[in-house]
């Protein structure tokens, strides 16, 4: 399935992506032309989503070692890999591109690296959403949360890949998408995405889930992930916890959908994952307009942990891993 957009787009001597900040009023495009403005455009959340950015931050490298100084190319590697703490397809697409620039620092192969993540990652988004589209019966009502479609990837998504693929085999499918505060993320970005790609999609509030799922009959719910440890407990976007106990206590299963680069063999399990936490200003204001009192606590996680007991099972582009997950990961991934 092609997608109406490009998130990211190698152009020999930059990188181009689509400004999600500017979504979906505005389908503005940033060219980006050195790491410092890599580093940025990932920390301001000018792209976000696990897989593009790990292939952005790639490409940062790639931008770097066109100046010739391998030595100002790994500093830039460790600025990279300072500018999001949670996904883990940062580190993992940075520790790639460092082994290459250690190795054999020829400009050449370092962007040939950086092309190559970006691919796999398109053929991975494809395997993800044709398992998970075989799940589904030929008539389903499905829910999702945050972003995790062409915008947050190299391909066509993890979670809403299962969407186009349904698609594509004929299959009608509903999708509902709470608006993902604070950031927006489902109003933003999930609802334009599958508009824009013809998908039957109903935005909600976030506060209106229970409603949803005890009112529809809600198939499956198909979610992305930030993290994933060796347990099966992972890191997504603020409120998957929330959509996870939910659609347990209504008997509805309940999926992670990610490349396998998401899996972090270092972490045993979800306590030891980073959290990050943003300005508070994202809660407080909107687009600039106070709408909560001043000299207020504010706190903005802007992920959570889902625990493993919580899971159905997580689709990833070499199966669909089931309990007990701490064996299953080893067996099937690595």
């Amino acid at each position: 399935m092609s997608m109406e957009f490009k998130t990211i787009d190698w152009k020999g001597d930059k990188v181009r992506i689509i400004d999600q900040r500017e979504l979906p009023l505005k389908e503005i495009y940033l060219d980006l032309k050195t790491p410092e403005d890599v580093y940025y455009a990932i920390k301001s959340m000018a792209i976000r989503g696990a897989p593009a950015i790990g292939i952005l931050a790639a490409y940062g490298v790639a931008l770097s070692s066109m100046k010739g100084d391998k030595e100002k190319t790994i500093k830039d590697i460790k600025m990279l890999r300072s500018s999001r703490p949670t996904a883990y397809n940062l580190f993992y697409a940075l520790e790639r591109m460092e082994k290459v620039v250690k190795e054999n620092f020829d400009k050449e192969k370092i962007i040939e690296e950086a092309i190559k993540i970006h691919e796999e990652d398109r053929r991975i988004c494809d395997e993800l959403g044709k398992l998970g589209a075989e799940l589904l019966p030929d008539e389903a009502k499905c829910f999702t949360i945050c972003n995790a479609g062409a915008l947050a990837t190299g391909g066509i998504g993890t979670a809403l890949a299962v969407f186009y693929k349904a698609k594509e085999l004929g299959k009608r499918i509903k999708v509902f998408a709470p608006e993902t505060r604070p950031f927006l993320q489902g109003a933003r970005l999930t609802a334009w995405e599958l508009n824009k790609n013809g998908i039957d999609v109903t935005l909600i509030a976030d506060n209106a889930m229970g409603f949803i799922f005890e009112n529809e009959k809600i198939d499956a719910v198909f979610v992305g992930a930030d993290r994933i440890t060796m347990n099966g407990d992972f890191a997504n976007k603020i409120g998957t916890l929330n959509l996870a106990i939910i659609s347990n206590y209504f008997k509805v299963p309940f999926y992670t959908v990610a490349p396998t680069t998401t899996i972090d063999r270092n972490m045993k399990d979800g306590k030891s994952i980073p959290i990050e936490e943003r300005d508070e200003k994202e809660i407080t204001e909107i687009k600039g307009i106070r709408i909560a009192p001043y000299n207020i606590n504010v706190r903005n996680p802007v992920f959570d942990v889902t625990p493993n007991e919580l899971l159905t099972g997580i689709i990833c582009e070499k199966g669909i891993i089931k309990k007990p997950f701490n064996e299953n990961i080893k067996k099937i991934c690595f």
